[in-house]
C-alpha cells in the first residue's frame, strides 16, 4: 500500500465514520435494525449533486442533502411506529421506495461533478493539495458531528432516547413518548448518512444511483470492529469506537486488496467485509476466554 492508497483509505474512513455514527445511533441506542441506510447514502449525494449542478452554493446543497435524509429515516419511523410493522420492513419499504426516489431526483442514473464548485473549492484554491485538503475537511467535520452528538445524548432529550432504546416499557414508565423519540432518532441517523453521501459525492465527483449498495455492511462493520477494539462504556468512547472502526475497516480493505500473495480482487470486497465482520464479532468473546482462562491459571 502507497501513500496515495493510504490517504485515500483515511479519507474514506473519516466518511463512513459518519455512516458509522448513524448505524450506531439505530441500532444501538434505539434498538431499531434500519435499512433505510442503503437509500439515504445515495439520496443525500443525488440530492447535493443535483443542486450543485444547478448553481446552487455547495454547503447549502449538503444542508439539503442532510434534511433528505433527515426526511427518510422520518418516513421508515413514521411507518413502523404509526401502523406497527416490524422494524426491517419498514426500512426495506423506504429503501426500496428511495431508489425511484433518488432517479427522480437526479433525473439519470448518475451525475459528474468534475470541474464543479465543492465545499473543497475555495481551501483548493488557495493552492492547497486536494488531498491535504479533503482529508483535513472531512476530519474536522467528522469531530464536529462527534461533539454534537455527543451533546444532545447527554441532553435531557438525548437521555431519554437512551432509555426508550435500553427499556421501552420503563421509559413509557417515566411518560417518555417512545414514537416521537424513535423518529428523532431515526432522523438524526439517516440525516449523518445523508451528509456522508452528500461528501462522499464532492470528494469523489459524482452521484450514482447504486452507491448505496451495501452502506449498512459497512457501518455495521465499522461499529463492530470500533467496539471490539475500544469495548466502549460511555458515549463518547462509543462515538470514536465509530470513527476508529471506519478508519481500520477501511485499511485493512486497502491492504487485503493490495496483498499480493493473497490473490485477491475488488470482487471480493464482500468477501473480505464478511471475514472481517465475523472477526470483529468474534473478538469480544475469545477476549473473554482468555481472560477466564489466566484467572483460572492465577488460581491455580
Amino acid at each position: 500500500m502507497n501513500l496515495y492508497q493510504f490517504f485515500g483509505a483515511l479519507e474514506l474512513g473519516f466518511l463512513y465514520g459518519l455512516v458509522a455514527m448513524g448505524v450506531w445511533l439505530s441500532f444501538r441506542i434505539l434498538d431499531f435494525p434500519d435499512l433505510t441506510v442503503d437509500g439515504s447514502f445515495p439520496m443525500g449525494a443525488a440530492i447535493c449533486a443535483i443542486f450543485i449542478v444547478s448553481g446552487v452554493d455547495p454547503w447549502i446543497a449538503t444542508a439539503a442533502a442532510i434534511i433528505g435524509g433527515m426526511i427518510a429515516g422520518l418516513t421508515t419511523a413514521w411507518i413502523s411506529v404509526r401502523f406497527n410493522i416490524l422494524h426491517l420492513l419498514a426500512s426495506i419499504l423506504t429503501m426500496t421506495a428511495l431508489y425511484s426516489i433518488n432517479l427522480r431526483i437526479m433525473g439519470r442514473p448518475n451525475i459528474g461533478l468534475l470541474g464543479e464548485d465543492t465545499i473543497f473549492t475555495p481551501l483548493e484554491n488557495l493552492g492547497i493539495p486536494s488531498g491535504t485538503v479533503t482529508i483535513t475537511v472531512m476530519f474536522l467535520l467528522v469531530l464536529l458531528v462527534l461533539y454534537g452528538v455527543h451533546r444532545f445524548l447527554s441532553s435531557e432529550m438525548g437521555l431519554a432516547m437512551r432509555a426508550t432504546g435500553a427499556n421501552d416499557k420503563m421509559a413509557a414508565a417515566q411518560g417518555v413518548s417512545k414514537k416521537k423519540l424513535t423518529i428523532m432518532g431515526l432522523s438524526i441517523s439517516n440525516g449523518l448518512v445523508a451528509l456522508a453521501g452528500a461528501l462522499f459525492a464532492q470528494s469523489q465527483g459524482f452521484a450514482d444511483v447504486t452507491m448505496g449498495v451495501g452502506t449498512i455492511i459497512i457501518g455495521l462493520a465499522a461499529v463492530i470492529v470500533g467496539e471490539a477494539i475500544l469495548n466502549p462504556r460511555i458515549i463518547v468512547t462509543a462515538l470514536f469506537a465509530c470513527i476508529l472502526g471506519s478508519i481500520l475497516y477501511r485499511l485493512t480493505i486497502t491492504l487485503a486488496l493490495n496483498a499480493t500473495f493473497l490473490g485477491l480482487q475488488a470482487s471480493d470486497l464482500n468477501l473480505i467485509t464478511a471475514l472481517l465482520v465475523g472477526i470483529a464479532m468474534m473478538t469480544p468473546r475469545l477476549r473473554s476466554k482468555l481472560v477466564d482462562f489466566k484467572a483460572r491459571r492465577g488460581a491455580a
